[in-house]
């Protein structure tokens, strides 16, 4: 493993050998990836069976989506310190089964073990949230743009994946705790594929920031940037993950067809999942991007606002290739706006810490405000104002320089 920062040593050549252990690797992230969001993405769509059957509140049910990102805001600055002490290859393989374990308590039938196990994932899933940049930029330091975009595009295939199946699932004899379970058959096939990585594992310095006399990265405008960049193409996922189907169905929708119009939203994630990270990575300056992913948001969230159900479809397309683009190009910061794989571990879980605790508010706030106005329309409006925030945050980041 590394003894120097410099990262580039472990593989040191330009050209991936798509063979043995590389070949391995790059599989276990493709699966640790599929493990990252369709966890959560399988809620949304059947919240209404949830609330009816255990009897819980709108804004309780919008909780469910919350307490991940809760989780990630806690966990993430302390996940490059685990794996410092564990190892990346250790602290990621126990992550996953404690993800598992997550799984299974969400999907007993009780408001208690719903709660504790979503807790539970959401702190499983803030290391594989914020290793894996940094994992890639140290393993595949010319590749990353394309690694990422094999990462980026597994994690949304999967979430529209579970997104569109849960509701099925929930309205068959399996019910919804069947459903939240379903996730858990792409889990313990990752912990399957992962094992051969634990031959590599070596506990080593994840961050070593501390060590350099460098200024604190929160003091760097970039992070700054970067964060809110994070936080708010969080905030639009998880909280169109918990009610684009209630909107939907609100609208007039049947709660199937609603499930499937979010699934839609994510498979339109995958075009730009792969091309995004491709491309922002060969760029001096992302700001084209962010003017496109910027403009798919404003037209996507404004024709649902104003219930135009006819081109729903349309609307699904246009947000999807928004919230790929936008999430590619946030995950993709941590490694162009930092010089070596330290850094970007630093960068990605001070961003996500504090994205993920801004994100959190999304749901709830979403939830609250149909509560109090009995209707989505002014929660709708709000996606837009979000939208826009986005917009000047990754104008910032997409920059072309660095936290130090």
């Amino acid at each position: 493993m590394l003894t120097t920062n410099d990262h580039s040593a472990s593989y040191p050549s330009r050209k991936i050998s798509w063979k043995g252990t590389t070949l391995l690797l790059v599989f276990g992230v493709i699966f640790i990836a599929s493990t990252l969001r369709m966890p959560l993405t399988v809620v949304g769509p059947i919240v209404s069976f949830i609330r009816d059957d255990l009897g819980i509140s709108y804004v309780l049910a919008g909780f469910l989506t919350t307490i991940p990102l809760l989780a990630f805001a806690i966990i993430s600055p302390f996940a490059p310190v685990v794996a410092r002490k564990l190892g990346l290859e250790l602290t990621l393989f126990l992550s996953t089964i404690l993800l598992a374990f997550g799984i299974v308590l969400r999907s007993l039938g009780t408001t208690g073990l719903l709660v504790f196990g979503t807790v539970l994932i959401g702190v499983a899933i803030s290391f594989g949230n914020v290793l894996i940049p940094g994992l890639l930029k140290l393993k595949f330091p010319y590749h990353v743009g394309l690694l990422m975009a094999f990462f980026t595009m597994s994690m949304n295939l999967t979430a529209g994946l579970g997104a569109g199946i849960s509701y099925p699932i929930a309205n068959s004899s399996l019910g919804w705790q069947g459903a939240l379970a379903v996730a858990l058959i792409l889990v313990l096939l990752t912990i399957l594929i992962w094992i051969p990585q634990l031959k590599m594992n070596k506990p080593e310095p994840v961050t070593t920031a501390h060590k350099t006399g460098k200024q604190p990265i929160w003091k760097s405008p970039v992070t700054w940037a970067v964060t809110g960049a994070m936080g708010l193409q969080s905030l639009l996922f998880y909280t169109t993950a918990a009610w684009i189907p209630e909107i939907y169905i609100a609208q007039g929708l049947a709660p199937d067809k609603a499930g499937w119009m979010f699934s839609i939203m994510q498979f339109s994630q995958v075009p730009m999942a792969l091309a995004v990270p491709i491309i922002a990575s060969k760029m001096t300056s992302q700001r084209p991007l962010v003017i496109m992913f910027t403009s798919f948001y404003l037209v996507g969230f404004v024709g649902v606002v104003m219930e135009w159900t006819t081109l729903g479809i349309l609307w699904m397309i246009l947000l999807g290739l928004a919230g790929g683009a936008s999430f590619s190009l946030a995950m993709m910061f941590f490694t162009l706006r930092t010089r070596t794989a330290f850094e970007a571990a630093d960068l990605s879980g001070f961003a996500q810490s504090l994205g993920y605790l801004f994100a959190a508010i999304g749901p709830i706030l979403f939830g609250y405000l149909h509560d109090l106005f009995g209707s989505w329309n002014t929660a709708g409006w709000l996606f837009v104002v979000v939208a826009m925030t986005l917009f000047l945050c990754s104008m910032r980041a997409s920059k072309d320089e660095y936290i130090y």
